[in-house]
């Protein structure tokens, strides 16, 4: 068998589980960006407003740029890829710890973070689903996990380091610990092989790999990406609204309601370790179908019952747990519906269902007015696509009842 030259320096299972991870948590980290927020409003006397479409900006870049990330990663193998996106990322922060201006922050922490985050994060998380086909969901649960496990290890990191050096200061550090990490998992992490025919471990799965424009030809492809739509608009609404939740509808104080973000942080990552096990086991479709209802009676719940503080917990909690879960288990669905072979692209295409999803229900809520009613129609959509993850199954096969997988698994270890 031929090797790619790229794939020279070997790593063994292990190091590119360790590398991924440590590469995952270096991604991760742009979700503290709040922590910046009020900061550099105060020291440039910028509105708070302002510096926030900073974020709004990364997230955008960082899913429109994952439509890119398959086509870079077949030109330059997965570690130039990432050591490229570590230098674009650190960069960024690097040279916006010397920003004076809002335009320069929108560029390189916006666009270039941004982007060079969702090019590594796309690339990163299909590589080691395609090194594990055994245990895609174990190892989505794990990688994802890790991302999330970035955001609240920094957290504490940089709150740390801008109380003792400053905001732009922070920056530079920050820009350099990214730069370190993203090189360390390059180094571990190898280049997948995937080889057409492999033994399917799970459930019900494709026996081909399907082009783009395959893909873009069957109506699963457009009936996942609502579903995703649906679990991503619904689970960044109600984390992103938590505290403001707390406050305005379960009456606890700013101080309270606001510690009860680190604990939705904790939730949502067990929640895609659990349900990314969880997974592996049983259809995942109807495992998301589930967490979609779980999210929908949570909605209900928020939106017509008075709160205590331990309903309020339950519920923002449980949302963050579902939330996790189904964002691990989507990219081993789409390689299950369409392949592992072209596993970037395709999943890049479905995955504007994050940025999409995150982008519309802030411009929903605004038309709705008010938590009630954004929450009933969130109940409703949630349904709606949990009905649709029940009836869906993969193109040109029958239907796989919920707890058939293990039968399945029998019949195709024979």
């Amino acid at each position: 068998m031929k090797v790619n030259k790229r794939t020279k320096l070997h790593s063994t299972p292990l190091q590119v589980l360790i590398g991924t991870i440590i590469a995952m948590i270096a991604l991760g980290t742009i979700y503290t960006w709040s922590l910046f927020n009020q900061p550099l409003a105060d020291l440039y006397g910028w509105r708070v407003r302002a510096v926030a479409t900073t974020f709004s900006i990364m997230s955008f870049a960082l899913s429109f740029s994952t439509l890119l990330a398959s086509s870079i990663q077949k030109k330059i193998g997965i570690r130039s890829l990432l050591i490229l996106t570590g230098v674009g990322m650190g960069g960024g922060l690097i040279i916006s710890s010397f920003a004076s201006s809002l335009w320069m922050l929108y560029i390189f922490a916006g666009i270039l973070v941004g982007a060079s985050n969702g090019i590594a994060y796309m690339t990163t998380l299909s590589n080691a689903i395609q090194s594990f086909p055994e245990k895609k969901g174990l190892i989505s649960g794990i990688a994802v996990g890790a991302y999330g496990t970035g955001s609240l290890l920094f957290k504490y990191i940089l709150g740390f380091l801008m109380t003792h050096t400053g905001v732009m200061q922070t920056f530079l550090y920050w820009g350099m610990m990214i730069m370190l990490l993203m090189l360390v998992g390059a180094l571990l992490i190898r280049e997948a092989q995937v080889e057409a025919g492999e033994p399917r471990a799970f459930t019900r799965k494709t026996n081909r790999d399907y082009e783009l424009k395959e893909m873009l030809h069957t109506k699963e492809a457009y009936l996942l990406f609502f579903i995703l739509f649906t679990a991503c608009m619904s689970g960044l609404y109600l984390i992103g609204s938590v505290a403001n939740i707390g406050v305005g509808l379960a009456g606890l104080d700013l101080a309270t309601a606001a510690n009860a973000v680190a604990m939705v942080a904790i939730f949502n990552t067990i929640g895609r370790i659990v349900l990314g096990m969880i997974s592996d086991h049983f259809n995942r479709l109807k495992v998301i179908a589930v967490s979609l209802l779980m999210t929908a009676v949570a909605a209900l719940v928020l939106s017509h019952v008075q709160l205590t503080f331990l309903l309020y917990f339950l519920c923002v909690s449980s949302v963050a747990f579902c939330f996790g879960g189904n964002i691990t288990i989507f990219p081993t669905v789409v390689a299950e519906y369409f392949g592992l072979k072209n596993q970037s692209r395709n999943y890049g295409i479905i995955y504007q269902g994050f940025g999409i999803g995150g982008l519309s229900i802030s411009f929903i809520s605004g038309a709705l007015g008010g938590f009630g009613p954004t929450f009933r129609f969130i109940a409703v959509l949630c349904i709606v696509a949990s009905i649709i993850a029940l009836l869906l199954h993969v193109p040109g096969t029958k239907h796989v009842p919920l707890f058939s997988a293990h039968r399945v698994r029998e019949r195709e270890s024979h």
